[in-house]
């Protein structure tokens, strides 16, 4: 069961202590899912980072995994805690302490999609929420977590790419007057979540594929990057958000014309990226 709860792409041969996750990218629906929702098939795939395990999927090509998601966002969020538990959607949770995540909506069962649009018309029982995390959640991070600890094992070190898409508006509406808008955001939690050279290195590729790159405003990286990241110890991970309106129609949800083209440019990117995580492979063979 577990293995039907993501799709993990292994190189030939794991030569480079880079991993990439795409935790948003999942579009298997679930028929009682859909049915449960008052939302339009399109609309609910508003929140959804659709087509980033795509433009990523080069990544075993170069000699690194890619863990990529099967449950969608609005139905399950991987990058959110398992205890971030909404009460306004999820029956029998009691409140706790504030958390801007679930007050909200962006919970692990999250009860909006994009622009605040309500998923459900009432509320889940505990249980379904409880069958989600198991079935979709746990198996996810479990193997996240091996995929970390494989590299550290293997090459002494762990570089996480947890690759994401953000809405074109969302770049609007946080544009500073006079400031180039980002194509690119980077968020490393100010430095808590991966190491200064790390960053460096990831801004680099992107900059030199020509696209402009920001870190930390406005996505300085969620549940993945603060539970992950952990720089002292050798665990980095950059959290990359990518404009949506680069490769896709957001409105209609369709790649767009030249995607191939943007793809290829991102499989540039990853090249340079797996290329972070060679530096101990002559370590590691020792």
């Amino acid at each position: 069961m577990a293995e039907q709860s993501f799709i993990l792409h292994q190189p030939m041969r794991r030569d480079t202590s880079v991993i990439f996750s795409s935790p948003h990218s999942g579009r298997d629906y679930p028929r009682e899912f859909l049915a449960a929702s008052v939302l339009d098939e399109r609309t609910i795939r508003s929140s959804e980072d659709a087509f980033v395990d795509l433009l990523f999927d080069s990544a075993p090509q170069w000699g690194a995994p890619l863990l990529a998601a099967r449950a969608p966002r609005a139905f399950l969020d991987l990058n959110r805690a398992a205890d971030e538990l909404d009460p306004a959607v999820i029956e029998g949770v009691g409140r706790s302490a504030h958390n801007p995540r679930i007050s909200s909506g962006l919970g692990v069962i999250p009860r909006v999609v994009a622009n605040g649009r309500a998923i459900y018309r009432g509320k889940l029982s505990r249980a379904e929420a409880e069958a989600r995390l198991a079935r979709w959640w746990h198996p996810w991070h479990d193997r996240l977590r091996g995929l970390i600890e494989e590299s550290v094992a293997l090459f002494g070190d762990a570089v996480l790419i947890d690759c994401h898409s953000m809405p074109h508006e969302a770049i609007e509406a946080h544009a500073r007057p006079g400031r180039d808008r980002p194509d690119v955001v980077l968020g490393d939690r100010f430095g808590a979540a991966a190491g200064q050279e790390i960053v460096l290195r990831v801004e680099a590729a992107f900059r030199r594929a020509g696209l402009r790159v920001a870190r930390n405003a406005p996505f300085a990286g969620a549940h993945i990057a603060q539970a992950y990241g952990r720089p002292a110890r050798g665990r980095h991970v950059v959290q990359v958000e990518i404009d949506r309106s680069l490769y896709m129609d957001e409105a209609l949800v369709r790649p767009r014309a030249d995607f191939d083209a943007f793809r290829g440019l991102m499989s540039e990117v990853v090249a340079e990226l797996v290329e972070i995580g060679r530096d101990s492979v002559p370590l590691a063979a020792e």
